[in-house]
């Protein structure tokens, strides 16, 4: 029993520091998954850590314990020498991946091949808008201003407002919904859609279009950012409807920008 309630003091501990800092809930429940796995097995810190990366974990999943452990010690009664031991275990390095980004044309195919309505708004508005996952999901009608053609997007990721375009189609589209729920894209029993069931809806979506690539909700994000980088929108405007803090994460698209990318002459060419 004893051991059960400490087990409950440090959660509790956990929960209610991150609620003070004002960490997502998805940051919460990381925190305390690797807390409890780490204290479960009986591991130094830095075992602990080297045993994840043997097992093959992802750089995410070991950066993301990591980051727990520490939050965690920093939180505990042990002594400073140790705390500044576990504080001085180097983080594991962020991979730099590119974004996966759609032509237009794959976009445009997986909107004419979904035929429930409901589905297609859900694939043109995550597309024209930029939208995270969680914002999709999350999005109400009081958030849609159909006289001025924006959105706003309130406590997003870092919980940030901000305003982004409403497009004449998606509009078209989303003003023959019925709007007495307070959410846009509802079930037919009533509830909010779950990120699997979305994520499934634009997996069906890409297959019946052809594409043979996995296609992801971030995937229609990514190519909302690449494809105005394309046509000349300033990126400053980009960072600020994707939400970006800094102009860094937003030049990424320039990488994968077919923009950039045609102006460079192949040395096979010269």
């Amino acid at each position: 029993m004893e051991q059960e309630a400490n087990k409950e003091d440090w959660e509790k501990l956990i929960k209610e520091e991150c609620m003070l800092r004002g960490y997502s809930d998805k940051t919460i429940k990381n925190y305390i998954h690797h807390a409890k796995s780490f204290l479960a097995s009986g591991l130094p810190a830095r075992d602990y850590l080297l045993s994840l990366i043997k097992k093959d974990m992802s750089e995410q999943t070991v950066r993301s314990a990591g980051f727990a452990i520490k939050f965690y010690f920093r939180l505990s009664n042990k002594k400073d020498s140790e705390i500044d031991a576990i504080l001085k275990i180097p983080n594991m390095k962020k991979p730099k991946s590119l974004p996966k980004v759609l032509s237009r044309k794959e976009i445009q195919e997986m909107i004419n091949s979904t035929n429930n309505l409901k589905h297609k708004a859900i694939i043109m508005t995550a597309y024209s808008s930029g939208l995270r996952l969680s914002e999709i999901i999350n999005l109400g009608w009081h958030d849609i201003d159909f006289e001025r053609n924006i959105i706003r997007i309130k406590r997003g990721k870092g919980k940030k407002d901000r305003i982004v375009m409403l497009s004449p189609k998606v509009k078209k589209v989303l003003k023959t919904f019925n709007h007495n729920s307070y959410n846009i894209f509802m079930s037919d029993r009533g509830k909010k859609y779950s990120p699997g069931t979305i994520e499934l809806i634009i997996q069906k979506a890409a297959k019946k279009a052809g594409i043979e690539k996995a296609v992801t909700p971030h995937m229609l994000r990514h190519s909302f950012a690449a494809h105005l980088l394309e046509n000349g929108t300033d990126i400053s405007y980009i960072k600020d409807s994707l939400g970006h803090s800094d102009i860094s994460t937003t030049l990424i698209y320039t990488k994968v920008s077919n923009k950039y990318i045609s102006k460079i002459k192949s040395p096979l060419d010269y």
